[in-house]
């Protein structure tokens, strides 16, 4: 790992650190791959003690703790400052770097994190992340003791803060692409399940499946209204927490699958655990969900049901997650819709055959018993009451023995 101190004057070395933070991210399209080799580039050549990366979220919001050394998984993704909040937030909305030799914590602009000790560090140097001349991110380098950061150093954490924006915005284009074909993947197997003959259970089941495996959703279920069309069912979840399996019923406009189906929209919650609507905040407290992105399954502009998201870190649902889960929702309306149709036609289809069989049992007793239609009716409807038996067996039991008895 290269190191050259503040005060270098030697361009030949500057160029050779440029040159290995290029190959360094060329060398994969993994994002999260590519911002740990930046930080670890970053902090070898500033002889840091930490160095953390941000970037700017989907909606240029916020900016998210990306990648850091030292490592701390329990803040990775999770750590955020809001619009010019902290050093790092002025320095993205500034676009302009900023140098705090010593009492970095006494600067106004200054936010600490319990979570990382490193804010107790004297000094910071904190510049912008650029691609195509917009800000995508910051990268942040600490010092334990103070320091002065010279214009060769800072101008060489610039230059490799615009090397690396290329670099994060291939691997984002990458991972998006990558997110794309896992999403018509998805799409075509939810489509290959609608339109086979398999049972409607089994083809619930896996839309929960692979929704949740798209969506890295650690819950995902699939609830519909009951017969009364008051309440909300779960009829599929890859769940294995036997308390949500086994949740009562929903009423309609209540909690959030409710409201949803109420209301026809989808309803994004950050955290279940502490939103009023949601009716069973205890149960989420328990299984540790936090954020719920649920979205209403529509069927000639009715509601029937609702599919819910969970996930067990607090996370913003972007526009396209809602689109693609409102789009698997669809599909799987599609499914029961068809499944009932199938259901509706086939009994529709067994109705008349059975009455056709009773038509036939009639007959046959009416030339048997010589008695008129009306009175073999009450035959078969006082048999079938005897026997507890369905009409239609009685009938079939008496077209049968005439059936045998033809046979002699």
């Amino acid at each position: 790992m290269p190191r050259i101190p503040a005060d270098s004057h030697d361009s030949r070395r500057r160029l050779g650190v440029l040159q290995q933070i290029v190959e360094t991210v060329n060398s994969t399209l993994n994002l999260e791959d590519v911002l740990q080799h930046i930080v670890e580039l970053v902090s070898g050549v500033t002889e840091a003690d930490a160095c953390h990366l941000y970037l700017l979220d989907g909606e240029r919001k916020s900016l998210i703790l990306r990648a850091a050394k030292p490592v701390r998984a329990n803040t990775i993704g999770k750590l955020s400052l809001g619009p010019g909040e902290g050093v790092s937030g002025w320095v993205a909305r500034r676009r302009c770097p900023v140098a705090l030799s010593k009492g970095a914590s006494q600067d106004p602009r200054f936010k600490a994190f319990q979570q990382l000790p490193e804010d107790r560090y004297e000094a910071i140097l904190c510049v912008p992340i650029f691609c195509r001349d917009k800000v995508t991110g910051v990268i942040n380098v600490q010092h334990r003791k103070g320091r002065e950061y010279g214009s060769q150093l800072v101008g060489l954490v610039e230059s490799i803060g615009r090397l690396v924006g290329s670099a994060i915005a291939n691997a984002a284009l990458y991972e998006e692409v990558s997110q794309r074909r896992a999403e018509l993947a998805t799409l075509s197997r939810v489509s290959a399940a609608v339109t086979s003959s398999n049972y409607l259970d089994e083809i619930l089941r896996l839309i929960v499946t692979v929704t949740a495996e798209l969506m890295h959703s650690k819950i995902c279920s699939l609830m519909l209204l009951d017969k009364t069309g008051q309440h909300l069912v779960i009829r599929a979840t890859q769940a294995l927490s036997k308390e949500y399996r086994s949740k009562p019923p929903i009423p309609v406009g209540k909690s959030i699958s409710g409201l949803v189906v109420k209301g026809g929209k989808p309803i994004a919650v950050a955290n279940v655990a502490q939103d009023p609507r949601y009716l069973y905040r205890d149960l989420a407290k328990k299984a540790g969900l936090r954020s719920l992105l649920s979205v209403p399954m529509m069927v000639n502009g009715k509601a029937i049901g609702a599919i819910n998201c969970y996930t067990c870190q607090e996370h913003t649902f972007t526009g396209s997650q809602t689109a693609l889960l409102q789009t698997i929702a669809d599909q799987a309306a599609l499914a029961i819709q068809h499944t009932r149709l199938l259901d509706e036609a086939s009994s529709a289809r067994k109705a008349l055959e059975e009455r056709k069989l009773i038509e036939r049992a009639k007959g046959i007793l009416m030339d048997a018993l010589k008695i008129p239609e009306e009175a073999a009716f009450r035959v078969l409807q006082e048999r079938s009451m005897k026997t507890r038996a369905p009409m239609a067996e009685i009938a079939r039991a008496v077209v049968l023995s005439r059936d045998l008895a033809s046979w002699h």
